[in-house]
């Protein structure tokens, strides 16, 4: 594994995803909160005398943590200390936080504790170090009182000013003063640079980044923050296809489950229309499966490239495109994929191609102007590819990673661990069990990512949170009746997944690999 780049960014969504992954595999929010806490402490402590004054200014969340724990960590090393809630202490909505203000009570002796809910309750402060704790990288949106207050008093203060990983008012991905923001003389943040930082100079002034005890290697494994990245909200006012449309094309004489399971676990994703397009003999029988699905009855026992024009509307109307489960291989489905990748292309869709329709592919392979993502396993690969690729996932990687440079495409290659690649990121996948080589699993895990795509969500990281779902669900199964499962079982588990992420960690294999 590479070391971690000095020049790295991540953004406010990736910060909040890796601490959720880091809670999956074992460090805990309280843990990441102590060392943000203790480091800054340090960072201060090597600076000044311990004869210095500090005033603490703190919010409600996170960062207000990582201020109680500063605070602690500067009382230890000799400072006079004061913190300034700003908020009243049964509002803390972060548990890790609550924890860190509690033993901050208990010390009310040697830290002055001062709550603050109205502006015209903030104290005139008189201090050589005044440090800003108040929100951190995930604010949005023009700050409120008496939050906008205490950072106008910060910024009237005669003293050094210290913001914790980005000064309060600063948006953390793009700079942006949101109304008013504190001017601090140093910003200490954690893990990674912010890009909203380089932009916002005047308000940082020098940068110093701080480790928290999160190894590069960490950043690689899929988790529960990876299915927060991929989910949107779903407001009362919602509306049918806010939530996006998908097209499923595959099926024939012989395999009319394969696209069935896709566009099942299409469905359980939340998408809102799911159109199944399939020679007609096949998609009777799929309309007979299940009145959940909408199926396009296409003309012949095996589509050709007669069936292209009839599909074209279908491109029109949907978000992302599923092409490949259950197709066959004959000649005239293989001239029909290509023609039915070029009018994808035209129509500006995305597209995922598994199966059937990915060893197509493999004939003409070229990159597309489209997001594309490709689901083999192995063998599948191998045929992309006229590769073998090695036992190792983390040499698979290497692999798999040279492949979706040429071809432009996010590639997730199913196994004992999943490994999904672009041309520049890397994820490995550590759920599923022995049981998943049940016919179908995988054309539910194209649902999945499919699903995710139609609903605008972007093709890396649906094919990120796509693997973990559908391993995490099939331990779900796999817990409750073991390995005798079949893959309709994993569609069913696919909600439970998606609405509760960490409840993974209930049935999780004690190592990540």
């Amino acid at each position: 594994m590479q070391a971690k780049s000095k020049n790295a960014l991540i953004t406010s969504r990736q910060m909040r995803a890796l601490e959720e992954n880091a809670e999956y595999f074992g460090v805990s929010l309280l843990q990441l909160m102590e060392n943000a806490g203790a480091s800054l402490a340090q960072e201060i402590a090597s600076r000044f005398a311990n004869d210095r004054k500090v005033v603490i200014f703190c919010g409600l969340g996170g960062n207000g943590g990582d201020g109680f724990v500063a605070a602690r960590q500067l009382l230890a090393a000799g400072f006079k200390v004061d913190v300034v809630l700003v908020g009243k202490h049964l509002d803390i909505n972060h548990e890790s936080s609550l924890k860190n203000w509690e033993a901050l009570e208990s010390l009310q002796d040697a830290i002055s504790l001062l709550e603050v809910s109205d502006s015209s309750a903030l104290p005139k402060v008189e201090a050589d170090l005044v440090i800003d704790a108040l929100l951190g990288t995930g604010t949005k949106g023009k700050l409120k009182p008496p939050i906008s207050q205490a950072v106008e008093l910060i910024n009237s203060i005669k003293a050094y000013k210290i913001a914790v990983d980005v000064p309060t008012g600063i948006d953390a991905d793009t700079g942006e003063v949101l109304g008013v923001a504190v001017k601090a003389n140093l910003t200490i943040t954690f893990h990674k640079g912010k890009a909203g930082l380089m932009e916002a100079k005047k308000n940082v002034g020098e940068l110093v980044l701080k480790e928290i005890g999160l190894p590069s290697e960490m950043e690689q494994f899929t988790g529960p923050g990876d299915v927060f990245l991929a989910t949107k909200p779903r407001t009362a006012t919602a509306h049918k296809g806010d939530f996006g449309r998908l097209l499923v094309i595959g099926g024939n004489e012989v395999y009319s489950g394969a696209p069935t399971l896709v566009s099942l676990g299409a469905l359980r994703t939340g998408v809102d229309l799911v159109y199944l397009a399939a020679p007609s003999k096949v998609a009777y029988a799929i309309s007979s499966m299940s009145p959940d699905l909408i199926t396009v009855k296409l003309e012949g026992d095996n589509l050709s490239s007669s069936n292209i024009e009839a599909l074209k509307p279908y491109l029109g109307l949907v978000d992302a495109v599923v092409m490949g489960p259950g197709l066959g291989l004959k000649s005239e489905t293989t001239d029909f994929v290509k023609r039915l990748v070029d009018a994808v292309e035209k129509a500006g869709k995305p597209l995922l191609l598994d199966a059937d329709g990915l060893k197509a592919f493999a004939k003409f392979k070229r990159q597309l102007k489209v997001p594309l993502v490709l689901t083999p396993h192995s063998g599948e690969y191998a045929i992309l590819t006229g590769e073998t690729l090695p036992e190792n996932y983390k040499e698979k990687a290497s692999a798999i990673q040279k492949t979706a440079k040429k071809l432009n495409a996010v590639i997730l290659v199913k196994g004992k661990v999943d490994v999904i690649c672009d041309s520049q990121k890397v994820k490995f996948n550590f759920t599923g069990n022995p049981g998943m080589t049940v016919g179908g699993t995988g054309d539910v895990l194209s649902g999945i990512v499919g699903g995710l795509m139609a609903q605008k969500v972007d093709p890396f990281e649906a094919a990120v949170a796509g693997a973990f779902v559908n391993g995490a669900a099939g331990d779900f199964v796999a817990s409750e009746i073991g390995f005798h499962m079949v893959a309709t079982d994993i569609v069913d588990w696919i909600p439970k997944v998606l609405d509760d992420p960490m409840s993974h960690l209930k049935v999780r294999k004690p190592s990540g690999n």
